[in-house]
């Protein structure tokens, strides 16, 4: 794991992310974790929800909250994971490039998106964070100005890798 520079991660305390996976597919190989529908628990007590998409709407629809009362446009999440003990949505988007492209301006856009978010969960009173997993592409130095962007506007990343810990998630025992 890489965020602003630094550290290091291992199987057990995070997820490593690959193309193609998602968050609920890699906790239910960890310890203690089992997934059903959007619930995610940990040794049998719910401590996360998981939101992709339209998913994220369909909860808002079920609190009352008209989405359109409050944004001009859906934003649609890879990932949003709401922490249940900190009352935090994270929204995390998965950015895995081979080649330059559009994604390159995507990363200039978190402290929108984040801003936008933080508007929608407002009413429930629920804190946003915003956080890239992003592939070994994005270490290049052409994107150390997006990288240091990115922390600038209190938005995160990391390479490959998220912290259970960084999400207020239990890290399983050996």
């Amino acid at each position: 794991m890489i965020n602003k520079g630094k550290g290091g991660g291992n199987t057990i305390t995070g997820l490593n992310f690959e193309k193609e996976k998602d968050i609920l597919s890699l906790l239910k190989t960890k310890k203690g974790y089992s997934v059903k529908g959007t619930a995610i628990f940990y040794n049998g007590k719910e401590v996360a929800r998981n939101y992709k998409k339209n998913a994220l709407y369909k909860f808002l629809e079920s609190e009352k909250i008209d989405y359109k009362k409050i944004l001009s446009k859906k934003l649609l999440p890879d990932e949003a994971l709401y922490v249940i003990v900190n009352n935090t949505l994270f929204i995390i988007e998965l950015k895995f490039q081979k080649v330059a492209g559009s994604v390159d301006e995507k990363l200039q856009t978190c402290d929108f998106k984040r801003k936008q978010y933080a508007k929608l969960m407002a009413p429930l009173n629920i804190e946003v964070e915003y956080i890239y997993v992003l592939s070994d592409w994005f270490k290049k130095p052409e994107y150390k100005d997006v990288r240091d962007y990115i922390i600038s506007v209190g938005c995160q990343y990391y390479f490959d890798y998220l912290p259970l810990q960084k999400l207020g998630l239990p890290v399983p025992q050996d």
